[in-house]
């Protein structure tokens, strides 16, 4: 068949219309399209679900046939007559309708009465049933955050699909046979103790209320909380950036559900679906407050978030802001601005980050000002920056769709960016080749693994380098794209002839021949894509070990097509959108030196103020200067480092040696116990503002609820401070302040605030004001003096602490799939705190054996910086000798034993690696 023919449309007669069919359009597509309403349970006309064609609802009758048809799984033929509206048709959907409804509770007592099941009931006039009613199972209610009834259920398979397809956790599926037949979880157990892991998938597919949210029920299993408006907004969690509708009910949100976006197509996870009552907690601040006077500053103080007023006073806005911007100038005009420093936050908006660096560099005088991108992908970006002469990705996740190939390395999606990590599964079942190589094994996703490369935790330059020496060596490169597009190809060659997989194999642990099979698969597939997290820039070589990766992706010309890149999985939700932002201390808006004297002129004129013309200091060089007594006065918003950095007793002892610190958030956080001043702040369900996801797409988030109390807008309390401090600030809102960013960033070209309201997302850069973005990035070469992308050959360099007989075991840090960062939202979520409601301690069932511990009970572990105690819990993907935990338990903060050494480039901590030991705690009863 020709390629024409292939593209002709299809013509048939629709209830004696004439219609057109696309190729592949279902009869029940085009009657949508053309205005039809067709009853359908069983398919769902969303993106990624397969039409199945088994409730029989949709039946239509097609002339000349003997039976009728399913119309979501029959496509129409040239000619074809179809009726809707025959007899025939609408009585086989009402006996259809009937056979269901004679097993389902009451419509008014339903667990949801406005299902789309009992919509489409109404609709075709059925509402009760002539036939015996089935033996109704019992309720299901193990799960925190899902209710399951299944006497609700009518087996349309909707939950399996969107468990095993969708987002391919594959937990649901039907088990038994005849009348016993059912929906189960694994293998048939309650939902509470399956493998589940709470995307709630299922809950926006199922069409009956067999699935819902808990929350929405009566202790009688009953829909009894229903929305007064639902809100077009984006989720606040990771750097994915779903889009969501947020239902809300008396200023509470109800509910979410994800939405049409280009990154998640309607799917969320467990933090985005369920995860947002945190923001009505008890614990909100919701007025200004000032420190008292009778209580210093210590150190190791705590402060009950319920009761601050043990350490502050309430303050009036015009008193605290007088205070807070009075402390900061008079350190300035005392001590010049090099004493002040600024965090802002990557949880912002795009508006907000700007305006803070913006106030920082022009109000306070210094370049000091920085974000969590320091503890994050810094060392990505600055090896980005220096090879492709951009910090961004160059392909958007939703790439792998198109991949032969697909690498995985220092990161587990599944847990830190679940939706992405659909889109790889997804890849994987349709026959890419998955590479994940990590020191820890992954969950679901090592399941569609081609290889699963577990190297030793440190050695990834290894590993790298040896699989460079098997493409340079056996001639894999793409030698037309290296001439063509890049330098440094000859000493790369020179530099990794040493490192042949047989040397290679003992420093990382991954046998010669495998080393050479993942080489060849990567260089020669059509096309292959690299990802990568922050178990790639968490190190002192985190520089390093990117440069490795841009090397394999412009050696093997991997790089500008489709299905192939470089992708550093962005952690928080604007962390790339704050930091185009310019909230980086050694580069403006759009990643410009503030080293560079023409670019110094220009936002010199641009901002009308005179500019320090040094780079500022990073995160932990300015916790370094604040406790070499250079840096005395502070401003930050919402980051809480006395969480988030490493080495946390000296983060701490430095917080609490400032003259003057200004806290902006949502509630007490650790950094707030040593507050002069607290700002009670905007929270993401509250705001409008716009931000940019790891896929470059900038997008716009909706305030779905009031501000309570006497909280104000984020941006609003910056243009205070600003005013304050002498600067003659007058935005009216975040429109304008988009506007002034366009303005100087080249990266919003073409794209308006006025755009982003009627498209929702665009992705930069965008060539025309109505043109869609540039998704794919570098075909025709890089942004760079000389368009080359650049090579940059490395040797090996180890962890900065190495195990030793007093600290025998490797410890590692990092998020879980329930909590956030340092877990100021999420352990304020009700669903997501009893998902995970204790700090742990993970190690491998051999190891826990090996030192005489127990999963469930108490364990010491200790570092030469500190020591902290949590719970064991076995966990076979973490190899033997290593020690993994999450950093978002303020109880057992893991921070407090991380190695606070710096990549000399990306300036990032090493959290990913130090010497560590594990003992046990005497007299401690095993956990529940």
């Amino acid at each position: 068949m020709s390629v024409i023919e292939k593209t002709e449309t299809v013509p048939f007669t629709l209830d004696g219309y004439e219609v057109e069919a696309q190729p592949g359009e279902t009869i029940w597509q085009v009657a949508k399209r053309s205005g039809w309403e067709i009853p359908h349970l069983c398919y769902a006309p969303e993106p990624g679900y397969r039409a199945d064609g088994n409730c029989r609802a949709c039946m239509v009758e097609i002339d000349g046939e003997r039976t009728l048809a399913a119309s979501c799984i029959r496509t129409p033929k040239p000619g074809m007559s179809v009726i809707t509206n025959s007899h025939r048709a609408e009585s086989a959907r009402r006996m259809v309708f009937e056979l269901l409804v004679a097993d389902q509770p009451a419509r008014e007592t339903s667990h949801d009465p406005e299902s789309s099941f009992w919509t489409w009931a109404g609709k075709v006039g059925v509402t009760d049933s002539r036939f015996p009613r089935r033996g109704a199972p019992a309720m299901d209610v193990s799960h925190p955050a899902i209710a399951v009834n299944l006497d609700a259920c009518i087996h349309c398979n909707l939950c399996v699909r969107a468990c095993r397809e969708v987002q391919v956790n594959d937990v649901i599926g039907m088990a038994y046979r005849g009348n016993g037949a059912k929906i189960v979880f694994d293998f048939d157990t309650p939902m509470g103790d399956s493998t589940c892991v709470a995307c709630g998938e299922c809950v926006q597919a199922c069409p009956t209320g067999a699935l819902m949210e808990a929350t929405l029920l009566d202790s009688a299993g009953q829909r009894s909380v229903y929305a007064d408006k639902v809100v077009d907004s984006l989720c606040p969690y990771c750097g994915v950036g779903c889009q969501t509708k947020v239902h809300v009910k008396d200023d509470r949100i109800v509910q979410v559900d994800g939405r049409s976006g280009p990154a998640n197509e309607n799917r969320l996870c467990v933090k985005g679906r369920f995860g947002f009552d945190y923001v009505r907690h008890p614990q909100r601040l919701t007025v200004p407050m000032i420190r008292r006077e009778d209580v210093p500053k210590v150190w190791d103080d705590e402060v009950d978030p319920a009761n601050p007023w043990t350490h502050f006073r309430e303050a009036t806005w015009e008193e605290a802001l007088e205070v807070a911007a009075g402390g900061l100038a008079a350190i300035r005009d005392r001590d010049g601005g090099s004493a002040l420093a600024g965090f802002g936050s990557a949880k912002g908006s795009n508006e907000e980050a700007y305006l803070f660096q913006k106030l920082i560099r022009t109000g306070f005088g210094t370049n000091n000002v920085d974000h969590c991108t320091r503890l994050c992908h810094a060392s990505s970006v600055a090896a980005l920056i220096e090879g492709i002469g951009s910090g961004g990705v160059t392909a958007p996740f939703t790439a792998a769709n198109e991949s032969d190939c697909i690498v995985v390395i220092g990161a587990k999606p599944e847990q830190n960016h679940p939706v992405a990590a659909t889109y790889l599964k997804q890849a994987a079942k349709r026959g890419a080749k998955l590479v994940i190589m990590d020191p820890r094994r992954h969950d679901t996703l090592a399941r569609y693994a081609a290889h699963n490369l577990q190297f030793k935790p440190g050695s990834d330059v290894a590993l790298l380098n040896a699989l460079l020496n098997v493409i340079v060596s056996e001639g894999l490169t793409d030698r037309q794209y290296v001439q063509a597009h890049t330098e440094g190809y000859e000493e790369l060659v020179q530099r990794v002839a040493s490192f042949t997989p047989e040397k290679m194999a003992e420093v990382c642990g991954i046998d010669a021949e495998t080393i050479r099979e993942v080489a060849r698969l990567y260089a020669t597939s059509q096309r292959s894509i690299i990802f990568w997290g922050m178990g790639i820039s968490q190190h002192v070589h985190g520089t390093d070990n990117t440069r490795c990766l841009i090397a394999l992706a412009l050696t093997t010309g991997q790089i500008g097509r489709p299905g192939t890149g470089l992708h550093p999985l962005r952690g928080q939700n604007n962390v790339q959108g704050a930091s185009d932002a310019g909230l980086i201390p050694m580069v403006y808006p759009d990643y410009q030196s503030v080293e560079d004297p023409e670019v110094q002129a220009k936002y010199r004129a641009f901002w009308g103020q005179e500019l320090d013309p040094k780079a500022g200091l990073t995160v932990v060089e300015i916790m370094q200067e604040i406790e070499a007594g250079k840096i005395t006065g502070m401003y930050i918003l919402g980051e809480n480092p006395a969480m988030s950095d490493p080495d946390q007793i000296h983060a701490r002892k430095a917080l609490a040696k400032l003259k003057h610190l200004v806290v902006q958030d949502l509630f007490l956080t650790e950094t707030a116990y040593q507050a002069d001043v607290v700002l009670p702040a905007s929270a993401h369900a509250e705001k409008l503002g716009s931000y940019t996801n790891t896929n470059r797409q900038v997008q716009i988030g909706r305030p779905a609820l009031d501000l309570p109390g006497q909280a104000r807008q984020d941006w609003w309390i910056v243009q205070e401070i600003a005013r304050r401090v002498g600067l003659d600030w007058d935005y009216e809102g975040p429109a304008e302040v988009f506007d002034e960013m366009a303005a100087v960033m080249p990266s919003l070209a073409n794209i308006t605030w006025e755009r982003l309201q009627r498209e929702d997302s665009v992705t930069y850069p965008c060539e025309a004001p109505e043109a869609p973005g540039t998704e794919i990035l570098f075909a025709e070469g890089f942004p760079t003096a000389d368009g080359r992308g650049r090579i940059v050959p490395v040797d090996l360099v180890p962890p900065d602490e190495l195990p030793d007989a007093d600290f025998p075991m490797v410890l590692t840090t990092g998020r879980m799939l329930e909590h956030w960062h340092t877990g100021a939202m999420t352990r304020r979520a009700s669903v997501l705190d009893d998902l995970e409601p204790a700090p742990v301690v993970s190690l491998h069932p051999l190891e826990i054996r090996r030192l005489t511990l127990e999963a469930g009970r108490a364990v010491r572990v200790t570092t030469r910086r500190g020591t902290i105690e949590l719970t064991v819990r076995a966990d076979a993907g973490v190899p033997p000798g290593m020690v993994f935990i999450p950093f978002a338990f303020n109880e057992a903060a893991a921070n407090v034993l991380t190695n606070p050494q710096l990549d000399p480039y990306g300036k990032i901590p090493e959290f990913k690696f130090c010497a560590a030991r594990v003992e046990p705690v005497e007299g401690q009863a095993a956990a529940e």
